[in-house]
């Protein structure tokens, strides 16, 4: 199965973290926010990726293309730049295949997706979003659309609790909770299981947003579910996400580490928000 993933965002509540980068190039734990989606992904036996670029799309393919270079050790004989040996890695798995696709810089995100339609390929596909982490069980997720016969499936999760909490009577506070883990409601956490069918629903219109007439219309005709998941989900909008998941990393307790967990040693501890916002 493939994941298309959105990554067109500039992220401008991010600026004074990611001035210089696109958004799902801003890194936790010394990687791209991106590259922590692909792994969860892969995790889960995904591992063909079509990337909905947009917003300084050059150094998301920038970074792809060095990818080797930056991780792997190199011999290079001086005067035949043609001959570069790329050692093997140290435990690599990421036996990738990525599609990085120009979607167009101010295209929203339901423009987004159908231009990269022709390269979907099967009956079902994963849809989701390059700016959060989450530990979303995908497996689960495809089974439960599959069994409702549905064409989209979104993951709704409880949102973290910002604010303090109050219960009230009236204007009598029956029960106060200082910033409740998970906020009352469920919101779309992405992770998208979605049948391809959902494609002949969408148009060329740049303004096309996934989340408005797309998924208004799927539930207005009754091809839309929810996947209910009360496991970890927080979204990176704000300068306090970027620390908080940065922190949730550094402390070797990051919710959505879904695989190895050596992998955690071969990152680049980030000493400093400086040091993290450099490309």
């Amino acid at each position: 199965m493939q994941a298309v993933i959105l990554c067109g965002g500039q992220g401008t509540r991010l600026r004074d973290t990611s001035e210089h980068l696109p958004k799902p190039m801003v890194p936790v734990g010394g990687k791209p926010i991106l590259w922590h989606v692909m792994k969860h992904c892969a995790s889960h036996g995904i591992r063909e990726f079509i990337l909905c670029l947009g917003y300084k799309g050059h150094e998301i393919k920038r970074w792809f293309l060095d990818y080797h270079l930056r991780e792997r050790d190199l011999t290079v004989r001086l005067g035949r730049p043609d001959q570069v040996e790329i050692h093997p890695g140290h435990g690599d798995d990421e036996d990738w295949l990525v599609t990085l696709a120009e979607t167009g810089e101010h295209t929203m995100t339901g423009g987004r997706l159908n231009r990269v339609a022709h390269h979907i390929r099967g009956e079902r596909f994963l849809f989701t979003y390059a700016d959060g982490l989450s530990d979303v069980d995908i497996g689960a997720l495809e089974q439960f659309h599959k069994g409702h016969g549905r064409l989209a499936t979104l993951t709704a999760v409880a949102p973290p609790g910002r604010f303090g909490e109050l219960t009230l009577d009236g204007d009598a506070v029956q029960a106060f909770q200082e910033k409740p883990r998970h906020a009352a409601g469920r919101i779309n956490g992405g992770y998208f299981m979605l049948d391809r069918g959902v494609l002949d629903r969408l148009d060329d219109n740049p303004s096309l947003v996934w989340e408005r007439e797309p998924l208004e219309h799927l539930a207005e005709t009754d091809q839309l579910r929810a996947f209910a998941h009360d496991g970890f989900w927080h979204a990176m909008d704000t300068t306090k996400d970027y620390l908080d998941l940065n922190r949730m990393w550094e402390s070797g307790s990051a919710p959505w580490l879904t695989w190895d967990r050596s992998t955690r040693a071969r990152t680049h501890r980030i000493p400093n928000k400086e040091a993290a916002c450099r490309p």
